[in-house]
C-alpha cells in the first residue's frame, strides 16, 4: 500500500497528508475503546508486517480463525453476516487487517457500509484507502474510493465523537482528498487535519501513532518551503505554521508512550535534531533507527536512510 512515498504525503502542501504504504497496524485505530497497538514498520503504513506484540483473538478462538482463513471469501462473507454479531465481525475484521488481507477485508466490511456502528465504519473508511492504494487500482476507481473512505469516517464520526479512531481516520481520509482538490482546500484542510489529530490525541493519550501523526503535521509545515508559506498567506490571513521544536516533542510524546513502535518515528526524532543542528542527538536517533529490525519493506528503506544520514556525517568530520 501507499502510505509513505512520502511520510509528509499526507501534508496538506504535499501529495495529500499521509504517509506511503499503509499505516501501520497501530496506526490504525485499535479497537475504539482506546487501546492502541504497537505498530511494526508498515503498518503504520504499508501492509507490512505483524505488530511488536503478539495478535489478541478474544472473542473467537483461534482454531477458528484459522478455519475462516479456509473458506471461500464469498462463504465466509455470508456466514460472517447470518452467524456473527457486531463484536465478532469486528474480531475478524482486525484478524484479516493484521494479516494484511486487503481485498477479503473490504469485500467482508462492505456489507455493513448502511451500518450506524461508529467501529465498522472507521474500519470500513480504513479498508477503503487500502483498496485505493494498491498498485493495481486504476486512477478512476482510486479517486472514488478515496471520497468513499471520506464519507465512511464521516459517518463515523457521526455516530461515536468520542471515538480517538474515527478521528484518527477522518483526519487521514480529508488529508488524501486534498489531492483531488487544490492547494487552496489542501490549507483549508490543514486546520480541520490538526483538530482531529489532536482530538484523537485527547480522547486516547496512549496512542503512539496519532502522536506520531501530529508531528508529522507540525514537521511538514516547519520545513515548508519560502514560497508555498508565501501562496498559503495570499489565500489565508493566517496560514497553519509550526515549529521543528514542536515536532520534536511530538516524536519524544510518541516514544514515551510506545518506545521503538515504529522505525520511522526514530528516523524523524534523527532528522529533527539535524534540523535542529544538534548532530549528536542526530545521530544517536538515526543509529537506533538504521538498527531497527527490519520487519517490512518500509523498515528497510528506513535503514538505508538512517545510514545514509549518518554516512554523511562522517564525510563532514
Amino acid at each position: 500500500m501507499a502510505l509513505a512515498a512520502r511520510l509528509w504525503r499526507f501534508v496538506p502542501l504535499a501529495r495529500g497528508v499521509f504517509p506511503g504504504p499503509r499505516l501501520r497496524r497501530a496506526a490504525a485505530g485499535g479497537r475504539g475503546r482506546g487501546c492502541g497497538r504497537r505498530l511494526r514498520g508498515p503498518e503504520v503504513m504499508g501492509n507490512l508486517g505483524a505488530f511488536k506484540r503478539s495478535l489478541l483473538f478474544s472473542a473467537l478462538p483461534y482454531l477458528g480463525f484459522e478455519a475462516y482463513r479456509l473458506f471461500s471469501q464469498a462463504a465466509v462473507v455470508h456466514a460472517t453476516a447470518k452467524v456473527f454479531g457486531v463484536e465478532e465481525i469486528l474480531e475478524q475484521a482486525d484478524y484479516l487487517y493484521e494479516s494484511g488481507e486487503t481485498e477479503k477485508l473490504y469485500q467482508l466490511l462492505t456489507q455493513y457500509k448502511e451500518s450506524e456502528d461508529a467501529e465498522l465504519l472507521w474500519r470500513l473508511a480504513r479498508a477503503s484507502r487500502d483498496i485505493a492504494q494498491l498498485s493495481g487500482t486504476s486512477e478512476e476507481e482510486k479517486k472514488l474510493l478515496v471520497y468513499e473512505a471520506l464519507e465512511y469516517a464521516k459517518r463515523a464520526l457521526e455516530k461515536n465523537e468520542s471515538s480517538f479512531a474515527a478521528h484518527k481516520w477522518y483526519a487521514i481520509c480529508i488529508s488524501d482528498v486534498g489531492d483531488y482538490e487544490g492547494i487552496k482546500a489542501k490549507i483549508a484542510n490543514a486546520y480541520v487535519i490538526k483538530e482531529h489529530f489532536e482530538k484523537a490525541i485527547e480522547l486516547n493519550p496512549k496512542d503512539a501513532t496519532s502522536i506520531h501523526l501530529m508531528g508529522i503535521w507540525c514537521y511538514t509545515f516547519a520545513e515548508m518551503p519560502w514560497y508555498q508559506r508565501r501562496i498559503a498567506k495570499m489565500l489565508f490571513a493566517t496560514p497553519p505554521s509550526s515549529t521543528y521544536e514542536e515536532a520534536l516533542g511530538y516524536f519524544h510524546r510518541a516514544e514515551q508512550v510506545d518506545p521503538n513502535f515504529y522505525s520511522k518515528n526514530l528516523l524523524l526524532l534523527g532528522k529533527t535534531y539535524l534540523k535542529l543542528h544538534n548532530k549528536k542527538l542526530a545521530a544517536f536517533w538515526l543509529m537506533k533507527a538504521k538498527d531497527y529490525p527490519a520487519h517490512t519493506e518500509e523498515d528497510k528503506q528506513i535503514q538505508t536512510e538512517a545510514a545514509q544520514l549518518l554516512t554523511g556525517f562522517s564525510d563532514k568530520n
